[in-house]
């Protein structure tokens, strides 16, 4: 019996001469991993580019839970990047997160809500046309609250910082040592309570903007032990720098 369901593509890797290996994260299934042969070929080779991050995907797939590889019968496009792959900033962007997805989210975790999360926030970085340097922190700051690790809100300035061990906004540095200083956390806090729409209001030089990455990605591996590298930070560090 094929199944039907969206999918947003996280990365892709050769998988011989001419197929791929595309892993997605389904809106019924979670994250899954399909090979597709002949990908690469002269005759296939045309839909290499439909299985770029952050492309969204109308499925049928044939899904049987044993199986490490899921098999595609039919795919159709639900949602087209184009303006992110115009564009080099934004698509460096992309393939961030497409690594960083790949690292958080597990194979066996459907989750509707959190699915509809990332629908939303890749359609609406498609849509800008300036003002996207924070994108990527906010975006990060707000799947938190999907992975039952958001903090705690501020609920005063003299919670000058940011707990990561605990999630929490506290007056004196905690004594675990996993802590951003105040300068940080009070740009975090800006992050945990903004919307996409106000997140250009929140200036960042390139340094400070890197640090407040590197303090989220430190605080997701926290939380998610055995979190791997991302190795395609460092071009956006450097891009947005």
């Amino acid at each position: 019996m094929l199944d039907k369901t969206k999918g947003i593509i996280l990365s892709q890797i050769k998988y011989t001469d001419s197929g791929i290996v595309v892993r997605l994260y389904t809106r019924n299934f979670g994250r899954q991993s399909f090979l597709l042969r002949g990908m690469r070929n002269k005759k296939k080779g045309k839909h290499n580019i439909l299985f770029q991050p952050m492309f969204i995907l109308e499925l049928e797939m044939l899904y049987k839970a044993s199986r490490e590889m899921q098999t595609m019968k039919e795919f159709s496009v639900s949602f087209n990047p184009y303006n992110i792959y115009s564009d080099i900033r934004k698509s460096t962007v992309a393939i961030f997160l497409g690594e960083f997805l790949t690292s958080v989210l597990k194979e066996e975790s459907p989750h509707e809500e959190m699915f509809d999360y990332i629908e939303k926030s890749i359609i609406y970085f498609d849509s800008c046309k300036e003002g996207f340097a924070n994108f990527h922190i906010a975006f990060i700051a707000g799947l938190s609250s999907f992975l039952g690790f958001e903090p705690g809100p501020r609920t005063s300035t003299d919670q000058a910082f940011f707990d990561m061990t605990n999630g929490i906004f506290v007056p004196i540095p905690p004594v675990n040592g996993n802590y951003a200083n105040e300068k940080i956390s009070n740009i975090l806090a800006d992050f945990f309570d903004a919307s996409y729409d106000s997140i250009r209001n929140i200036q960042l030089t390139g340094q400070l903007r890197n640090e407040v990455l590197e303090t989220l990605v430190r605080y997701y591996s926290l939380h998610l032990p055995g979190l791997k590298r991302i190795n395609s930070i460092e071009v956006l560090k450097e891009v947005f720098s």
